[in-house]
C-alpha cells in the first residue's frame, strides 16, 4: 500500500465501508492505517516514539522514554488536548525539546521518520492502535491488557508477525530478574510438581458513585475517545479512569491490575501452555450501588491439565490511608503463590509441607533483556529482535485471555444466594478464596443472607481454535461490534 494522507485514507475507509454495507459483507475487513517497512535504525540513531494516551499510566511512559539517551518522544497523542501543555513542559524540562501534539494517532503514523508507538489508552483502543501502528511499520509497546476481547489479541499477534514488528506487552514482571528466577526455580521441579498457581488481586475498589451525563468539554474529542465503542453521551465517570468498570471500555479489576498477576500465573505453567480447557467464575459488584458494571469481588478458576489456576479478586479492602466501612479491615494483597506437591512458593521462598525454615533455590533465572520494561523494548527495537522482548505479544494475548474468559463466564451466569456454594470447592485453594470472599463481605457490613452473587457458566475451551466447545452464545462474546471506522479487521 502506498503512503496515504489521513484525509485520503478516511475517504477510502468510508468508501470501503459503504461498499461492504451494500454487498452485505461484514465491514471489519477494512484495514486501517498505512503499510510501511519502517526505517533502518543505526546503533547511534535516535529512536522517535509517539506516546498514545498521556493521562495516568501514560505519564510513566513519558517519564521513562524522555529520560533515555537517543530516544525522543516525537508525538504526544490524546483526545484530551488539555493534557498537552503540562506534558510538553515536563518533557522540555527533562529532555530539552518539545513534542508535536495530536488528538488522533493516524496523523502521527503518516510520519515516516516515526519508529515506534507506546500505547497507554483505555483498553478498548489497545488492539486497534497496535494493528494500525504495525501496518504503518512502527514497533509497539502496548499496555496491559493488549486486547479488549480475545479476538483482538489474536489479531495483534498476526499483525506483529505479518509486518515484522517488535511488539511488547506491558506486563512488567516479565522484566523482573527476581520473578524470572522464581519461575525458573518452579520449572526446575526441585520444589515439587506445580499443582495450583494462585493470584491475589485485592486492591481498594469501592463505589464510584453516580454522575449525570453532560456535554463533553471542548478540549476533549469525545467521539474519538469512544472510538470502537458505541456512541453514548459524555460522563465524568468514564473519563479519565472509571471506564475500567464499564464493559464497553474496560475489563474490570481482573483485566486491570489482575493482568499482571494472571501473567505471572500463566508464566509459571509448563512450557507450551496456551489456553485452559475449562473455566468458571463467580462474583458480583457488591457492597454498594453505583455506575460500575464489572465485579469488584470475583473468583476465577481455570483448568490447565494437571494444574489449576485460581484468581482471587477482592475490591472491598482497606482504603489507602483509612480503613474500610465495617468493623473489620482487610488489607490490600497483590501477589502470586504456587502450590506444589511438596509445599508452597511465595516471594521466591519455598515453604515445605513438612515445615522448617523457608528456603530459596539457587537457579539461573530465565533470560531477560535488561533495562526494565521500557529499556528492554528500546533494545529490541534497535537490535531488530522481536523474538527477545521480555513480554511477547503472544504471551500477552494468553494472559489477557484469562481475564476475558473469566468475564465471559461471569457475564453468562445467573444470580444465586450465598447459601448456595459453587461446585469445585474440593480444591483447598479455591475453597479458601470463596471463604475469604464471604468473610471480606461480612467484615465490611454486607448481610450475606440478603445478598446474592453471580455464578458464572462453566465453559469448555478448544485452545487450538480459541473458541468455546458447544456454546455459540459464549463464542459471541469473544469479539464485539465495532463502530465504523474504528474496526479491528478480520485480516490485518
Amino acid at each position: 500500500m502506498s503512503h496515504l494522507s489521513r484525509r485520503n485514507f478516511l475517504k477510502l475507509s468510508a468508501a470501503g465501508l459503504g461498499a461492504a454495507a451494500a454487498s452485505g459483507v461484514h465491514a471489519n475487513f477494512v484495514i486501517a492505517g498505512t503499510k510501511s517497512t519502517g526505517r533502518v535504525i543505526g546503533a547511534n540513531d535516535t529512536i522517535r516514539i509517539a506516546v498514545a494516551g498521556i493521562n495516568g499510566r501514560g505519564g510513566e511512559h513519558i517519564k521513562e522514554f524522555s529520560g533515555m539517551k537517543n530516544v525522543q518522544i516525537a508525538y504526544l497523542v490524546d483526545p484530551d488536548s488539555s493534557l498537552f501543555p503540562s506534558r510538553i513542559k515536563s518533557i522540555e524540562k527533562k529532555a530539552g525539546y518539545k513534542p508535536t501534539c495530536v488528538q488522533d494517532l493516524r496523523k502521527a503514523l503518516e510520519d515516516k521518520t516515526l519508529d515506534a508507538v507506546s500505547i497507554a489508552t483505555p483498553n478498548h483502543w489497545h488492539s486497534l492502535l497496535t494493528i494500525w501502528a504495525c501496518q504503518a511499520g512502527k514497533d509497539v509497546y502496548v499496555e496491559k491488557p493488549c486486547s479488549h476481547t480475545m479476538f483482538e489479541g489474536r489479531k495483534c499477534i498476526e499483525a506483529a508477525a505479518k509486518y515484522g514488528r517488535v511488539v511488547q506487552h506491558g506486563t512488567q514482571q516479565r522484566s523482573s530478574s527476581s520473578r524470572a528466577a522464581e519461575i525458573a526455580s518452579l520449572r526446575a521441579g526441585k520444589w515439587g510438581k506445580l499443582q495450583v498457581s494462585k493470584a491475589y488481586v485485592c486492591k481498594p475498589r469501592w463505589s464510584i458513585g453516580i454522575k449525570q451525563d453532560e456535554p463533553a468539554p471542548q478540549h476533549l474529542d469525545f467521539d474519538h475517545w469512544l472510538g470502537p465503542a458505541a456512541k453514548r453521551p459524555f460522563n465524568r465517570n468514564l473519563v479519565h479512569y472509571n471506564w475500567h468498570w464499564n464493559w464497553d471500555f474496560g475489563n474490570g479489576e481482573i483485566g486491570n491490575q489482575g493482568v499482571h498477576q494472571t501473567d505471572v500465573a500463566h508464566w509459571s505453567l509448563p512450557l507450551g501452555s496456551t489456553l485452559p480447557t475449562r473455566v468458571w467464575c463467580l462474583g458480583g459488584r457488591l457492597g454498594f450501588e453505583d455506575q460500575g458494571k464489572t465485579p469488584n469481588m470475583q473468583l476465577a478458576v481455570y483448568e490447565f491439565g494437571d494444574v489449576t489456576v485460581v484468581i482471587e479478586v477482592r475490591g472491598l479492602v482497606e482504603k489507602k490511608g483509612k480503613s474500610g466501612s465495617g468493623e473489620k479491615t482487610f488489607p490490600a494483597k497483590v501477589s502470586n503463590e504456587f502450590y506444589t506437591s511438596e509445599g508452597m512458593v511465595r516471594d521466591g521462598k519455598f515453604h515445605a509441607k513438612s515445615g522448617g525454615k523457608p528456603s530459596a533455590m539457587e537457579v539461573d533465572p530465565l533470560p531477560i533483556v535488561s533495562g526494565g520494561p521500557f529499556g528492554s523494548f528500546i533494545t529490541c527495537v534497535r537490535n531488530r529482535t522481536p523474538e527477545k522482548v521480555n513480554a511477547p505479544i503472544t504471551n500477552g494475548h494468553y494472559s489477557a485471555s484469562l481475564c476475558h474468559l473469566a468475564n465471559i463466564s461471569y457475564r453468562l451466569g445467573h444470580e444465586v444466594p450465598f447459601s448456595q456454594e459453587p461446585e469445585g470447592l474440593s480444591n483447598p485453594q479455591v475453597a479458601e478464596s470463596f471463604a475469604m470472599l464471604k468473610e471480606n463481605l461480612k467484615g465490611v457490613g454486607v448481610d450475606l443472607s440478603k445478598s446474592v452473587y453471580r455464578m458464572g457458566r462453566t465453559l469448555k475451551i478448544d485452545p487450538v481454535t480459541e473458541k468455546f466447545i458447544g456454546d455459540a452464545e459464549a463464542d459471541m462474546l469473544l469479539t464485539q461490534t465495532y463502530r465504523a471506522p474504528y474496526i479491528v479487521p478480520e485480516r490485518v
